[in-house]
């Protein structure tokens, strides 16, 4: 008969002395427009599952990528702008 064990390491792996230090903490806050322009179109994906597609329902996912995509743009030129020394010519 084979025993079914646990490992402890993965038991114990989300202990509550584990917590996320400030530069994560700072970094999710840093990424929380994309998190939640990401979580806005998947919702408008979500409502178009079980039937075809409205035309309300096309303009609101292409609202949703749109928006998305100005985060991600957002977030990646506030990130070349603090690791970029100088200006543009």
């Amino acid at each position: 008969m084979d025993h079914i064990v646990t490992l402890q390491d993965a038991v114990t792996a989300f202990a509550p002395w584990m917590e996320p230090t400030a530069a994560e903490l700072d970094a999710i806050e840093q990424e929380m427009p994309v998190i939640l322009a990401d979580v806005d179109l998947l919702d408008a994906h979500i409502v178009t599952l079980d039937r075809t597609p409205s035309e309300l329902d096309e303009r609101r996912i292409r609202r949703a990528r749109r928006r998305a995509l100005t985060a991600r743009v957002a977030l990646v030129n506030r990130a070349a702008g603090t690791s970029l020394p100088g200006g543009a010519a």
